[in-house]
């Protein structure tokens, strides 16, 4: 009987061993930490980091159970394909392969950033440095490098004016070139084909065309409002007057609290429009198509002034008189 044990213990203690062995790299390699969870993690993979170091992070942020888990299965599965830097969204639910599989792929997160119709070059590197793409101030100088405006074909200081806004997804990390040349690709996308005939009617550039969308855009949200502000734009061009513009002059304004003073319009400033005639040197915001479309198509009126109303109201008028008895506190 005691032979019949000795026998037996023989073949269940390997058959144990083998099994437990079994169960555990089972686990380790083809379980997940957390079966069936939809929890995600968004892990930053830096560039020129050691494999080991990417198993022990993905171990501190719950996504593997161990560090063997992954970089033991990439041992033995012979994948040498390297890891691209960057973020992953990545799941305790997703097994060592899978992980391995996001990880090499390239599939990286992509992060959504919403860009305002209207923005400026300041306050889009405001957003992008806040929603974690580049350093304060990285945006904003990228989009005034000499050379890269050299190479986009911009004869101008800056690319404000230039670049189309809306909604785009970016992978971390990404370059303030790589941006720029994808918000000026939009830009050209919304310029439509009969846009470029009208020009030649008009006898302007397509560059003061955006310079004056861009004082349309931040003058008024309203669709037909912007077209009689484009007439009143393009007629006082067309008869040699100032645009007296408020919103190019506050654009020239350091720090601008939002008010406009007397000695505001009698400052010196490429944008002040009080003092100098024609157009400023550039845009000054980035127009969105309808703002762009509201200055290559103006509706036909004889307006040469449009100011706000003590209520707020942006009104239109033909002669000076008539434009300072709407504008008037008296008018309220």
């Amino acid at each position: 009987m005691f032979r019949f044990f000795k026998v037996l213990a023989y073949i269940i203690v390997p058959l144990a061993v083998g099994f437990g062995s079994f169960q555990y790299l089972y686990n380790i390699f083809f379980v997940p930490l957390e079966p069936g969870t939809a929890r995600t993690e968004v892990v930053l993979i830096r560039p020129n980091i050691p494999f080991s170091d990417v198993c022990d992070l993905l171990v501190e942020r719950g996504v593997t159970r161990k560090t063997q888990s992954l970089c033991l299965y990439r041992q033995l599965s012979g994948s040498t394909a390297p890891v691209t830097p960057g973020e992953y969204e990545l799941s305790p639910g997703m097994t060592p392969k899978e992980i391995l599989q996001k990880l090499q792929s390239g599939e990286r997160f992509l992060r959504k950033v919403v860009l305002p119709e209207g923005s400026t070059i300041e306050e889009l590197d405001l957003i992008f440095s806040e929603a974690g793409f580049f350093k304060p101030r990285e945006f904003d100088a990228a989009a005034r490098d000499p050379q890269l405006l050299s190479r986009a074909g911009i004869g101008a200081g800056s690319f404000e004016g230039y670049l189309g806004m809306g909604e785009y997804s970016f992978a971390v990390p990404v370059k303030p070139v790589d941006v720029l040349w994808e918000l000026i690709e939009s830009s050209e996308q919304q310029w439509e084909p009969r846009f470029t005939p009208q020009l030649d009617v008009l006898r302007i550039s397509r560059h003061e065309i955006l310079t004056l969308a861009s004082i349309i855009q931040e003058t008024t949200g309203d669709p037909e409002k912007r077209r009689i502000v484009s007439s009143v734009l393009h007629n006082r061009l067309q008869n040699g007057m100032r645009l007296e513009s408020p919103e190019a002059l506050s654009y020239g304004i350091r720090d601008f609290d939002g008010t406009i003073d007397e000695e505001d319009r009698a400052s010196p400033s490429p944008y002040n429009t009080f003092l100098n005639y024609g157009l400023p040197p550039g845009p000054i915001l980035n127009p969105g198509k309808d703002a762009i479309e509201a200055a290559l198509f103006p509706a036909e009126t004889a307006n040469l002034f449009y100011g706000r109303t003590p209520s707020g109201e942006l009104v239109f008028s033909e002669t000076a008189e008539e434009h300072e008895q709407k504008i008037s506190p008296e008018s309220a």
